[in-house]
């Protein structure tokens, strides 16, 4: 089918470009469905996308792409389009993610240009915003059963006795409830150094967001400054967090955000990313075939291990990631 479907795209490139050749280049695609080639075309480099009509959300890639351009974040152009066939062309970002340029010397100055574009994305336009699916207690707790199913049960063979599922969902209320709490606004969803771009004019160039939704506030900063592929030291990521709080102060003139408050939404929608992460990297694997995700899932792990331990009522949790999931793990 792959075949068939690289053809067609080819030919519709062909058409769109009015040439007889173009030679597509198959690039390492991403945890989703959609395929990516590159191609040049009159010396120019393009991107061209195969994101089959029934496994992706094509119409939400073009109204984010859109609401993102309207503020200014640099994102990919679209040339082209074809939404029933789910074909894409798009402008060039280059193969440099943020990701590959990180070090501890430099991730402040690369760190504060990323929250440069979260401060963009704070004044997409209202209305745009809440056309976006809403990041509800319904949509959290459907994340965070990905963990019970996919790393606990399907992974690691971890089942929960009825007792165990509702202590669980104590902790996992107390984490919605530090989420849905905060002010909402545009929340990119999956805004990490692997979906950020390093672009020729020293600039960043966001990609992968099309599965942006209207949550809360600090979600896009705790992907950033706690990765589940690069973890940094807290000395180094407080300023950062500091800066962004008194960032979204401002816009939020009526909200008092003390530094305190600020810290536990940031600790616990971490956690419940971390959470939802450690069941995503488990389902690449036995739903999907993606074995490479495996490898992050230790990391996801010690945030949850680390964080939960400093709060008493999330001590369930961290008594069963330290002692029962992460031995299972290591095994």
């Amino acid at each position: 089918m792959s075949n068939l479907r690289t053809t067609a795209l080819t030919h519709w490139l062909e058409s769109k470009f009015s040439t007889q050749k173009i030679d597509l280049l198959p690039l390492t695609g991403d945890a989703g469905f959609r395929r990516y080639f590159r191609f040049t075309y009159q010396n120019e480099s393009y991107i061209a996308v195969d994101a089959p009509v029934a496994l992706s959300n094509n119409q939400a890639f073009l109204t984010v792409q859109q609401i993102l351009q309207d503020v200014g974040v640099n994102v990919p152009t679209i040339m082209q389009a074809d939404l029933k066939l789910g074909f894409l062309c798009l402008s060039d970002f280059g193969d440099l993610v943020l990701a590959d340029k990180l070090s501890q010397a430099n991730m402040n100055q690369y760190y504060a240009k990323a929250i440069v574009e979260l401060n963009k994305m704070l004044t997409c336009a209202t209305a745009s915003v809440e056309n976006l699916p809403l990041y509800d207690e319904k949509f959290i707790f459907t994340e965070l059963e990905i963990f019970n199913e996919w790393l606990l049960e399907k992974h690691l063979g971890i089942y929960l006795s009825a007792d165990e599922k509702v202590v669980l969902k104590r902790c996992f209320d107390e984490l919605v409830s530090a989420i849905v709490e905060q002010p909402k606004t545009f929340m990119h969803r999956d805004y990490h150094s692997r979906n950020i771009m390093q672009l020729k004019n020293d600039e960043l160039g966001i990609i992968d967001f099309q599965d942006a939704v209207n949550g809360p506030v600090i979600y896009d900063l705790v992907s950033l400054l706690r990765d589940c592929y690069v973890r940094w030291p807290n000395n180094l990521i407080a300023p950062l967090i500091e800066h962004y709080r008194l960032q979204v102060q401002n816009y939020f003139p009526s909200e008092t955000i003390t530094k305190e408050k600020w810290q536990y939404w940031f600790d616990l929608t971490g956690l419940q990313r971390h959470i939802k992460a450690s069941g995503i990297f488990a389902r690449l694997y036995h739903r999907d075939n993606k074995a490479g995700y495996l490898g992050d899932i230790p990391l996801t792990l010690s945030y949850i291990q680390d964080v939960s331990a400093q709060y008493d009522k999330l001590s369930f949790l961290h008594e069963l990631v330290s002692k029962r999931v992460i031995p299972a793990l290591t095994k």
